[in-house]
């Protein structure tokens, strides 16, 4: 839809939390309903489309995007998407630990041990963390315990947590951020305890830092999804 000339003049919030332009319910590109979980969250797609210009820019509509990826995509595929985001904590990328310098080995601690605690604590999810990056299966009942964290949430909520997963590089940092028990920054933080490193060593690549300020966009956009669609 993007470089479509807009086609609408007024954007309204339906009585089912859905979005009407100019009185048309708006569909999803699967031509399901777009309703979404909670008035704000329709409030705040509903801003996204007023907001267009001239031209249609869906790429600068993060909402809309997740909210159809919900709904066309996960609620469709969720025993695999599900599936995807255990095996992704089997691997994850803060039971993966350097074993020296010894200052980036504090970072690492610092930064990633309180999620594992976390896991521990508040999933019964025993998560142990390996020196190098060979590999270490995961105890299947931690796999479990994610596993079933995971099943109580959303369509919507998946849809935000697996795309934080893959601009993380964590499940596990995705997870503690839908229990509100680290804050976006804390989250974005903990994920780039080793580039940060390298930065700070090495000073910043160009085009690095270019393609980290675009993730960094999605991720908050991610991250205000999860919020509003509770």
């Amino acid at each position: 839809m993007s470089g479509k000339r807009r086609f609408y003049k007024e954007v309204s919030v339906t009585g089912d939390r859905g979005i009407a332009l100019d009185g048309r319910p708006l569909r999803t590109p699967r031509k399901a309903a777009l309703a979404v979980p909670t008035p704000a969250l329709a409030v705040a797609i509903a801003e996204e489309w007023r907001g267009q210009g001239d031209t249609l820019d869906l790429h600068a509509m993060a909402l809309t995007k997740l909210a159809n990826t919900a709904i066309d995509r996960v609620s469709a595929e969720r025993p695999g998407i599900l599936a995807e985001m255990v095996d992704y904590a089997g691997s994850d990328l803060v039971c993966y630990r350097a074993d020296r310098p010894p200052d980036l080995v504090a970072r690492q601690e610092a930064a990633w041990n309180p999620i594992l605690a976390w896991a521990l604590r508040e999933l019964d999810a025993p998560f142990a963390a390996a020196k190098g990056i060979m590999h270490r299966k995961q105890a299947e009942e931690a796999l479990r315990a994610v596993a079933t964290a995971l099943s109580g949430m959303s369509d919507f909520e998946i849809a935000a947590l697996h795309n934080i997963m893959n601009l993380t590089g964590s499940a596990l940092i995705a997870m503690m951020l839908a229990g509100r028990a680290i804050t976006p920054e804390e989250a974005w933080a903990a994920a780039h305890v080793d580039e940060d490193y390298q930065i700070a060593h090495w000073g910043w690549d160009e085009e690095a830092a270019e393609r980290r300020a675009a993730r960094l966009v999605e991720f908050r956009a991610c991250c205000r999804f999860l919020e509003l669609c509770r």
